[in-house]
Parts: structure tokens; C-alpha cells; sequence
């Protein structure tokens, strides 16, 4: 008998002639039924189906259990685990010194709403080209759960504590500081964490997606705002979402005359079939205000909630040569004396 495999037992390859497989990284070692590493399984399917190229990617991420999720994706991928709260300086840099990168940050709602709030901010107000995931807990997990900057007003830790501060809202946020693309979505969602992903890989400039994602060790009991329970009774999607790559003929399959389509500059296109009554993604002022309102009634707005498609980024803005700087060689980076004269008399 013939040990053959047989063409139902080949797994699917992408247009790169690459199985999903080829995506994964490290076994996980976070807590069973972690909500992050739901977020890095889609991760793998977006990158699998959009076809990119895993050796181009920079993962990039600070401190947490967050930050530990880079390793189970990507393994062919260059990577950087940064201090606490640093992670977007260094993808500032990273994606300077090579513009060819495709770089996905990911951090966790301690690492980027506390100590490296001022970080990204002007990350963000730079608008440099990376995916950014937040994984949003409402806890320190990596030290026993204390309560992070997004823990919602009144929600009680695990061991009774109740927190009497106002909570750090991650997408009004960065919809105030300008960020073009602005998401949020829930980990036990996995079918619109894909149609984001997806979305947010074709988005030139910093794409900001706050994923809320239970910790099953510290926050997921009966009183916690951020419980699986407590998301799914509370979640709100303000619309369907569709994507197509570019490269990609078929159509969106969402009626005419109930949607809205925003184009890409790459020709990528993402469609909105709104469930949420006249809400406009393109709109930030009443993003804003919706998404506050909604807030004030526990309710959680899940989807592409702000997107402004055609804004410079910040290797543009600067205007850097089409080669990376990283492959330049040193005679072409180096400027000569008749060079150096020039801009000392400009500046006199």
C-alpha cells in the first residue's frame, strides 16, 4: 500500500506556496484559555491569507504576558522584545532604518496606557507604519493582577479590591491624537479580529487596535468588567465588516444602498455594513461621541471604528530615500565635506 499523501491530506498553501503552519511560532505559555493567544491565532490566519511575506515582518513588543506573544507567531520574522512601556521608540527606529518592514507591535493595556502612555502618543502622532495591538485586560497580569489604567470604574479584582479611578480609554484616545486607524474588537470574536487584521496590514501608518482580552487567571470572575461573560453580555458590533486585498477580484458580499466603502491607496478596499444606525468610520467626531456614549451605558463598541486612509507616514513626512537606510553603504551615507560646508552656511 502507498504512503503517498493523498490531495486532501496536503494542507492549503497561500499564493507564497506557504501553509498556515509556516506562520506559527513557539508553543504558548500562557495561562489555558488565554484570551492572547486567540488574538496570535489570527494573527497567523490574516498574515496566511494576505500573503505576506513572514521574513519582511518586525515584531516588536515591551513588558507582559502581552509581550510574550510574539514568539508564538512568525517564527521566520525578525523580532525585539523592548523594556517596559519603550516598545514604539524602538519601532520608530526600526522603521526608519528599513521602510520595507512590515512591523507589528504588540502590547498589553499596562505596557502602553501607563509607563509608555508618552511613547505612544507620539508614535501615533508621527504616524509611523505598524500594526499596533493592544491586548487590554484591565490588569497587571505578569504580577499577580493588580489593576492596570484601563480598568473600567468599579470593577472588582479577583481578591475584592474595587478600583476608584477613571479608566484610560485607549481609541478616543488615539482618535484625539490623530491616529488614522482605530479599532477595537473582543479576542472571542475571532471573525472580526480577522476582517480588522486584515484591514490594518493594508493601512499605511499606524493602525491602533485595542483588543479586549481576558485574563483567566485574574480577571475573569462574576464582578470584573473585562470577564468573557461580562464582554460577550456587553459587546455592541457597530457593523459588518468586509475586506479585499488588491490583489484579490471577488467582491465584498454586502448590499448596495447599506454600506459604506473606504479605498486604500494600494487599491485595498474595506467595506461597512452598518448594524449601529447611520454610524460613519470616517467621521471622528462622532466616533468619538458615540463611543463615549456608549461607554456611559457599559456598553463595548467592537469594529473599525475611525479610519482616515491617505495620510502621510512618517518615513514620508520625512521625506527618506526609497532604498532602507539599512541597506545604503557607507559612502552613500556618509556626506562629503563640500556637503557638510553647504548646511553650515544654511544654518548661519
Amino acid at each position: 500500500m502507498s504512503n503517498a499523501p493523498t490531495a486532501s491530506s496536503v494542507p492549503p498553501s497561500n499564493k507564497l506556496g506557504l501553509t498556515k503552519q509556516d506562520y506559527v511560532g513557539s508553543k504558548s505559555t500562557l495561562c489555558a484559555g488565554c484570551g492572547h493567544d486567540s488574538i496570535t491565532a489570527q494573527l497567523i490566519n490574516a498574515a496566511w491569507e494576505m500573503n505576506i511575506d513572514a521574513t519582511r515582518v518586525a515584531k516588536l513588543s515591551g513588558i507582559g504576558c502581552s509581550s510574550k506573544t510574539p514568539a508564538y507567531f512568525f517564527n521566520q520574522a525578525w523580532g525585539f522584545n523592548a523594556v517596559h512601556g519603550r516598545m514604539p521608540s524602538v519601532a520608530t527606529g526600526a522603521s526608519m532604518a528599513n521602510r520595507n518592514l512590515i512591523n507589528i507591535g504588540v502590547s498589553g493595556d499596562g505596557d502602553s496606557m501607563s509607563i509608555g502612555l508618552g511613547q505612544l502618543c507620539h508614535m501615533i502622532r508621527r504616524n509611523v507604519p505598524i500594526v499596533y495591538i493592544i491586548e487590554d485586560n484591565g490588569v497587571y497580569g505578569l504580577t499577580k493582577g493588580q489593576f492596570s489604567a484601563t480598568a473600567d470604574k468599579g470593577s472588582v479584582l479577583k481578591y475584592g479590591s474595587i478600583n476608584s479611578l477613571e479608566p484610560i480609554d485607549p481609541v478616543t484616545l488615539a482618535i484625539e491624537l490623530g491616529c488614522g486607524f482605530v479599532a477595537r474588537s473582543f479576542s472571542g470574536n475571532p471573525k472580526q479580529m480577522n476582517a480588522i487584521l486584515k484591514a490594518a496590514f493594508a493601512y499605511e501608518g499606524t493602525s491602533i487596535i485595542d483588543i479586549v482580552s481576558p485574563c483567566v487567571t485574574f480577571n475573569n470572575h462574576d464582578s470584573s468588567t473585562k470577564s468573557y461573560k461580562n464582554i460577550k453580555d456587553h459587546e455592541m458590533p457597530l457593523h459588518e465588516l468586509g475586506f479585499v486585498a488588491f490583489n484579490e477580484l471577488e467582491n465584498v458580499e454586502i448590499p448596495a444602498g447599506e454600506s459604506k466603502t473606504v479605498s486604500f491607496p494600494d487599491g485595498s478596499k474595506v467595506t461597512f455594513r452598518n448594524i449601529h444606525e447611520n454610524y460613519d468610520p470616517t467621521d471622528a467626531v462622532a466616533a468619538t461621541k458615540l463611543i463615549k456614549e456608549s461607554l456611559s451605558k457599559n456598553e463595548l463598541l467592537t469594529g473599525l471604528l475611525y479610519i482616515r486612509p491617505g495620510s502621510p507616514d512618517f518615513n514620508k513626512v520625512l521625506n527618506l530615500v526609497d532604498e532602507p537606510l539599512a541597506t545604503l553603504d557607507l559612502q552613500a551615507l556618509k556626506p562629503s565635506p563640500q556637503v557638510l560646508s553647504e548646511i553650515m552656511e544654511s544654518l548661519t
